[in-house]
């Protein structure tokens, strides 16, 4: 398989690198986003978003009309491929365009597309995903929060938790249960809810890392019109699937420094002489060239007019750990100063220490690393099903605590 591009593609490739070296600065050692405050770094990536926007390289794929360039599935990965050599600020709309501007694509009304997607698109709007619960873990299904009928209005009562960016959004996607006396998975409806309505609160996590991108969000008896219903009630399994898979394809590859990164800090901390170091070093470089050729299946799907299956789960499972990995190996490395995390004393700018603290939390994140290997036992390799006990059972009637 020739993986070069064609002349189209190379002529694409130009035209995103060289509108891309126009705007931004080449990714150096110390992200955007660790130099400059919250709010600051916000304002720069609606602006960012805006400009890709206006000279249209945002959302490659999408309509013309919704504000897309058209274009096709190979460009957006080429898109993709460039910009990550960029310091581009694209976290507070990785959710909103990936996962729930789909999803609103594929299940709203044409009102809710003329209302949301334009405005997004152009940076205008975030939006988040308001899936995980405290007492549902990975298991999406499991989720609590309700929704009761009212008029033309559902009155929502419930929390999400790990919800990113909520405390910034402007609208998310929510999931919720509206029959309790079916099966889990045929008891829920998905909605649109303004954030900033009353009723909703969004109170940030303060994590290890120091950050605080998750949240837990409170609903008190929120009222959402039953004209922000996104498919039919009782349907919101269907439509969150379509999210899911859209998450996990924006979540496959973790940010952070890989085997080339390590490598030259052990070249200048004289430890490439240490035998099991080289041997893991010859295992992460091996890791990443294994997810190098599993992603160029994915963009040869792409090439052909085809969708990305479930082996898109493999590169999750792969990138997290391999982070995790590599960021503890360096620590250790670093011997009783690996503790410090101030950039400004450490070697590389402290990015071992600052994503040895965010690796875990990519383990989590669009599935746990178990959930995924049953996604590639049973949809990839056809293995049997894990086993069920609650599948066919009412919620109500599920034990719980």
């Amino acid at each position: 398989m020739d993986f070069n591009d064609t002349p189209e593609e190379a002529a694409f490739r130009k035209e995103a690198h060289d509108f891309l070296s126009k705007h931004l600065k080449p990714k150096g050692a110390q992200p955007m986003r660790n130099a400059i405050d919250g709010k600051e770094f916000l304002r720069r990536a609606k602006e960012w978003q805006k400009t890709k926007a206006e000279g249209g390289f945002a959302q490659i794929t999408w309509p013309k009309e919704w504000g897309g360039r058209g274009g096709t599935s190979m460009q957006a990965v080429i898109w993709g491929q460039e910009e990550a050599k960029f310091d581009a600020p694209t976290g507070p709309f990785a959710i909103g365009l990936g996962m729930c501007i789909p999803t609103v694509i594929a299940f709203g009304s044409d009102e809710h597309k003329k209302r949301y997607v334009k405005k997004a698109l152009m940076g205008e709007e975030i939006w988040c995903q308001l899936f995980s619960e405290p007492s549902a873990g990975s298991d999406v299904a499991g989720l609590k929060t309700r929704a009761v009928k009212d008029g033309d209005h559902w009155v929502i009562n419930g929390q999400k938790v790990w919800t990113s960016g909520a405390h910034y959004s402007d609208y998310g996607i929510l999931l919720v249960r509206t029959d309790p006396k079916v099966p889990k998975h045929k008891g829920l409806t998905m909605f649109i809810v303004n954030m900033k309505q009353q009723g909703v609160e969004a109170r940030p996590i303060h994590q290890a890392s120091g950050g605080r991108e998750f949240n837990e969000v409170y609903f008190t008896d929120v009222r959402i019109p039953d004209s922000d219903r996104l498919g039919e009630v009782g349907a919101g399994w269907k439509v969150a699937l379509v999210t899911l898979m859209n998450e996990r394809l924006a979540v496959g590859g973790s940010p952070g420094p890989d085997w080339g990164e390590i490598m030259a800090y052990a070249r200048d901390a004289g430890s490439m002489g240490d035998q099991a170091f080289r041997e893991k070093l010859a295992d992460w470089y091996v890791a990443a060239q294994g997810y190098k050729l599993t992603k160029f299946r994915t963009q040869t799907a792409l090439s052909r007019g085809q969708t990305p299956g479930p082996e898109n789960s493999i590169g999750k499972i792969i990138t997290a750990n391999h982070l995790q990995d590599i960021c503890n190996s360096a620590i250790e490395m670093q011997d009783h100063y690996g503790i410090i995390s101030d950039s400004s004393m450490m070697p590389a700018e402290a990015i071992f220490q600052q994503s040895f603290m965010w690796a875990p939390g990519l383990r989590i994140a669009g599935g746990t690393d178990e959930i995924l290997k049953n996604i590639i036992a049973e949809r990839v390799l056809g293995l049997p099903q894990d086993v069920r006990v609650d599948k066919d059972l009412a919620f109500d009637q599920m034990k719980s605590g």
